[in-house]
């Protein structure tokens, strides 16, 4: 008799705190799932081939080839030479964001004050972690935003608005190369991208399942 049992390997299980950075090799076949854990909390999100980092995600490339600035199920990220580096395969979320990008001290500043200068800031995460990893500030390019609500009015204004996420909402992502990714769990307090709060999320990478006879 045969029977089938679904197995997945997990590679790596991390919680990132709260304005926290966090990075990690993800390769071809392997599934990447983040989670939102309490809730209205964006992540900051960057991919490079783990072989050749001057191949990387490209916002133009993925927005033109699926004609949505919003990802969800189905999206492909595409990279600069428009090949495929990973494929949303589940989103319990709904929509993501394409074109909000990531702070930095000098966007708080011209956005919220000079007061807001010394705040710790995506961008510094992501200079911060892709250090770890031979990148530097050249090597940064425009971001995705899982869990962030930028809608986009019909004038074509668009602003930073309170979440559509909730806790334990998800998004499933299938490599499909080996991948570099770099995450900044975003330390925004000025605006509502984290609810002025915040929190930590969940980097999981497991192994496809695999199918046991016995």
């Amino acid at each position: 008799m045969t029977t089938t049992a679904a197995r997945a390997r997990v590679v790596h299980d991390d919680t990132v705190p709260a304005r926290a950075a966090w990075s990690a090799v993800v390769r071809e076949g392997q599934l990447l799932t983040v989670t939102d854990l309490h809730g209205n909390q964006a992540a900051d999100f960057l991919l490079y081939d783990a072989h050749d980092t001057s191949v990387r995600y490209s916002a133009p490339d993925t927005v033109q080839a699926q004609g949505n600035i919003f990802l969800t199920t189905g999206s492909v990220l595409l990279s600069n030479e428009h090949t495929p580096l990973m494929t949303v395969v589940e989103d319990t979320c709904g929509r993501h964001d394409t074109l909000g990008g990531a702070c930095s001290k000098e966007s708080n500043t011209l956005r919220y004050g000079h007061h807001t200068w010394s705040q710790h800031a995506c961008v510094e995460n992501f200079l911060a972690e892709g250090a770890r990893h031979g990148l530097g500030k050249r090597d940064l390019v425009s971001n995705i935003n899982w869990f962030m609500n930028v809608p986009v009015e019909p004038d074509g204004a668009l602003g930073i608005v309170d979440g559509i996420s909730a806790p334990g909402l998800k998004v499933v992502l299938h490599a499909e190369t080996d991948l570099l990714v770099l995450l900044s769990n975003c330390p925004q307090v000025n605006n509502p991208c984290n609810g002025f709060d915040p929190t930590a999320v969940r980097m999981t990478v497991t192994e496809p399942p695999e199918s046991d006879e016995g």
